[in-house]
């Protein structure tokens, strides 16, 4: 079973350069290309960015280049199209990856043992599409979600005249976000699943969690000193 990694990245950010930005000594593209490259399942490694300064740091890694175009590369591009461009790349490489490990490069909180479980648990689980980390969070409930009415009052985001919901956060149905870190993806004839729930509808239609304690994206400053921390305590990867 062919194991391939995507580390993906932009340099078109609103907050500049926040993929390679000097993080405890290394660019912060560093952490997940040397947690997937410490992997013992993953064997091929590629990196998709439009930013040659992206893709020189990662290439230090040895994740072979791929150029990301234009149409890609801008703020309203979503994911899907990210990596089915990559995969068509590694075709015509020569490469058929049939499970893909989606790096996130502006995220260092990630440890080469949860990647290696999440693979782990999708070459166990045949019928599983994707196995990917996630955060409890009950205090962020989609049941407490308010948003602004018309009139410019709050309002429930959902429809929620008719429920019984309580303002316990401990009697409220258990509530999961996607960490934005890595993402393992069962390829089915060499592609991303056709079916799945939005906004991540890539990742199929039966999607495993992967419970972790914290993971955070870098999209500030104070993100990055939060990271700093982190990596000080977790010791996420040999450097």
């Amino acid at each position: 079973m062919q194991v391939t990694a995507l580390l993906t990245g932009r340099g078109n950010n609103s907050f500049k350069d926040k993929n390679i930005l000097h993080l405890n000594g290394h660019p912060v593209l560093y952490y997940p290309a040397i947690s997937a490259k410490e992997s013992k399942f993953i064997s091929q490694f590629f990196v998709s960015s439009e930013c040659e300064k992206i893709l020189h740091e990662a290439s230090k890694c040895n994740f072979e280049k791929i150029l990301r175009p234009s149409n890609l590369s801008t703020p309203t591009a979503i994911h899907r199209d990210v990596i089915t461009h990559s995969i068509q790349i590694m075709k015509e490489l020569g490469h058929k990856p049939d499970i893909l490990v989606v790096l996130l490069a502006n995220s260092p909180t990630i440890k080469t043992s949860w990647i290696d479980d999440c693979i782990q648990l999708l070459i166990d689980k045949p019928s599983v599409s994707s196995v990917v980390p996630v955060i409890k969070d009950q205090d962020r409930h989609p049941y407490r979600a308010k948003t602004i009415s018309k009139e410019g009052n709050l309002e429930s985001f959902f429809n929620l005249s008719s429920a019984n919901i309580s303002s316990n956060r401990q009697q409220l149905p258990e509530c999961f976000y996607l960490c934005h870190n890595f993402w393992v993806i069962r390829l089915y004839e060499g592609m991303i699943p056709i079916k799945g729930e939005p906004p991540w509808d890539f990742l199929g239609s039966c999607v495993l969690p992967y419970p972790v304690e914290e993971a955070f994206d870098i999209h500030s400053l104070d993100d990055l000193e939060r990271a700093s921390k982190w990596l000080d305590i977790n010791k996420a990867s040999k450097i």
